[in-house]
């Protein structure tokens, strides 16, 4: 199975993300994990990706899609995977259904993990990180719904968008999620 998971930061996608990668046995794609091991290696990608990285500005959707490209011809994504963090932008989502049409591999669904704006709030703040205060929190949610949210109208239109109530326990969010994908 091929799936993105869309939703607001707080909203529980690393969790569920791992709950889902180990249900299904399929790696777990994270774009930030990519983009930081390609300046690692210092890859001609990794080179150009660092310059705006180091700057607090996005990487191109040209060199992100380059890597998530060049990760899903690893074999430990030929039975599939689960995108996150990838696409934040309608071009991602255009440039990945392309790429995966031409290798005849495309998405079998798209989980919004949807939660109130204020228990997101408190989730994040509760976390105790140091970069988690209300303004840095109310920023990202602005970035999210700029940015982010129109892929809930792309995904919607193409059938494959299952949007989820995010605010229950792990458990039951787990289950809804089972549910939507038939497992």
């Amino acid at each position: 199975m091929r799936i993105v998971f869309i939703g607001p930061p707080g909203a529980g996608k690393g969790t569920q993300s791992a709950l889902l990668t180990e249900l299904l046995d399929i790696p777990h794609l994270s774009t930030g994990d990519m983009l930081r091991e390609a300046v690692a290696k210092e890859t001609t990608v990794g080179r150009l990706a660092a310059e705006y990285m180091n700057s607090g500005r996005l990487v191109p959707d040209p060199f992100v899609v380059q890597i998530v490209g060049e990760r899903l011809q690893q074999p430990d994504c030929e039975r599939g995977c689960l995108f996150d963090g990838f696409p934040r932008t309608l071009g991602q989502a255009r440039s990945l259904d392309e790429y995966l049409a031409a290798a005849g591999t495309p998405l079998d669904a798209v989980i919004e993990l949807r939660v109130d704006e204020d228990q997101l709030v408190n989730r994040l703040l509760g976390r105790g990180r140091d970069d988690d205060s209300i303004d840095t929190i109310r920023q990202r949610f602005r970035d999210y719904t700029t940015m982010t949210a129109p892929l809930i109208d792309y995904y919607s239109s193409t059938g494959l968008l299952r949007t989820i109530d995010g605010s229950g326990t792990t458990n039951e969010v787990f289950k809804a999620i089972r549910k939507a994908l038939g497992k």
